[in-house]
């Protein structure tokens, strides 16, 4: 059975979220959002509905937050909120929640809802930590048309042997780049493989690297 963590300061909103869904999923729920985090690591759900005003720590900063950490990154956060508005959603979004569901909540519709994201939702395979680190790198190669090319990139998380990052050019799985670290000067560090796209029709892609030859220090060793 899945477990959902539910985090409101409400109690009789946890309450109701609990009466509607507990017949699917193992509950878990915190009305202390500075404690949030420390349930989220300890219960290690397979979902969290997030309310969004709660007294001194707001359900955006804890998003933000979970989305910054390694092992909770991957976590759907499903947004449950009296907050309206089309700017609050969006900007939901670009915290990187998965849904958004207002107040009062059509359950039926967040029932569908958590069955689908829970359906797609692929295990954390990876063997590293990684860390929510900008670093600036400059990636070389060949694109997807053939037409080399050139970028300095910031990285978003870095591991021991791998970076995601967002990059202009267009590139293919599988394909390989050459990686310098900029400080100061280029520091050339190796030789990265394309292991997973994302978004890659979007004008900004954004990729996953590994690489798969280094000559000098990387940023963790």
């Amino acid at each position: 059975m899945h477990k959902l963590l539910i985090i409101d300061d409400e109690a009789p909103m946890r309450r109701l979220l609990r009466i509607n869904l507990e017949d699917r999923y193992k509950i878990v729920d915190t009305g202390d959002p500075e404690l949030a985090l420390q349930a989220a690591l300890q219960s290690k759900p397979n979902a969290i509905l997030l309310d969004l005003r709660m007294p001194n720590f707001s359900g955006f900063e804890l998003c933000r937050t979970l989305k910054s950490i390694t092992c909770t990154q991957l976590i759907p956060i499903i947004i449950v909120t009296g907050e309206a508005g089309a700017g609050t959603k969006s900007y939901c979004d670009e915290l990187g929640a998965t849904a958004y569901f207002e107040k009062p909540v059509d359950f039926e519709a967040l029932r569908a809802r958590l069955a689908k994201v829970l359906e797609e939702v692929k295990p954390d395979r990876r063997s590293e930590v990684r860390i929510c680190l900008r670093v600036k790198v400059s990636l070389r190669g060949v694109d997807v048309h053939g037409k080399p090319f050139e970028e300095q990139c910031v990285t978003e998380n870095i591991s021991r042997s791998a970076f995601f990052c967002e990059c202009n050019a267009q590139l293919a799985e599988n394909s390989e780049v050459a990686v310098s670290l900029i400080s100061g000067g280029q520091q050339f560090v190796g030789m990265a493989r394309v292991v997973r796209c994302g978004s890659s029709e979007t004008p900004h892609p954004r990729y996953a690297f590994q690489f798969v030859d280094k000559n000098a220090n990387w940023v963790l060793q």
